[in-house]
């Protein structure tokens, strides 16, 4: 798919006095419970995996019916904003989410920004390739990020071309690094991973400065103990339990 650049697709908006537009992109089997759109009444619409009644999730989740999903790139134009915001007619609906929070369940009520597509003239959803959505849903997604995999250029995140291998790295990372705030203590600077196929760690481990990780990377600190990835280090296909292995 020709990539968009966001000078065309603003242009496009403009041109044709589109007050709202959602970017979305195809779906994959990592984007099943991603929202999607849908027309009702006469309007576009999102449509969310938690308005969907159980005996439907299935078939919401299927890459074969619901091929595009929301990136929640949105595009809305602001005289349209206070046009609605004036007259009161932004009447966003309530999703109920339930949820557990440290072993407790709640139900957490929100209202999804794209769900307001349906309020405004002509609006639409363009799709457009994978490129444009990087998601940071979980500290394994803030690695990748904060990583030298990408860099910021003129406002846009691009991913480095020393990547040979089109797909990123997995990356799987345990309950210790799964608050923002923990994840950040644990690392004296965001490793290097350009060469990186895979990394999973468990346990009370912490990463000095400077450290290149490639290849196959597994990092497991046995209970009670501390393992710390000492300054510089470079890991490749290593399996590593203890400061023995390093």
């Amino acid at each position: 798919m020709e990539s968009l650049t966001i000078t065309e697709i603003l242009n496009h908006l403009i041109t044709n006095q589109n007050e709202y537009c959602m970017e979305v992109t195809p779906k994959t089997l990592a984007d099943v419970k991603g929202g999607t759109l849908i027309s009702y009444e006469g309007r576009v619409q999102l449509l969310e995996i938690a308005q969907v009644p159980d005996e439907h999730v299935n078939e919401f989740k299927s890459i074969e019916k619901f091929k595009i999903f929301n990136t929640n790139n949105l595009w809305v134009n602001l005289k349209a904003i206070k046009r609605l915001v004036d007259a009161e007619a932004l009447k966003m609906e309530i999703i109920p989410n339930p949820k557990e929070v440290d072993g407790v369940k709640v139900l957490q009520l929100e209202t999804a920004a794209g769900a307001a597509i349906r309020f405004f003239e002509k609006a639409i959803g363009i799709n457009v390739p994978r490129s444009r959505f990087l998601p940071v849903k979980a500290t394994s997604d803030l690695l990748l990020v904060q990583s030298d995999l990408y860099t910021l250029v003129d406002g846009y995140v691009i991913r480095n071309p020393a990547r040979v291998k089109p797909s990123n790295p997995s990356i799987e990372l345990g309950p210790e690094f799964k608050k923002v705030a923990n994840f950040l203590a644990r690392f004296k600077s965001i490793p290097s991973i350009v060469e990186l196929d895979s990394l999973k760690v468990s346990g009370d481990v912490s990463f000095g400065s400077g450290v290149v990780l490639k290849g196959n990377v597994t990092i497991a600190a046995k209970a009670g103990v501390k393992l710390e990835i000492p300054d510089g280090a470079v890991l490749e296909n290593k399996d590593i339990n203890g400061p023995e292995d390093l």
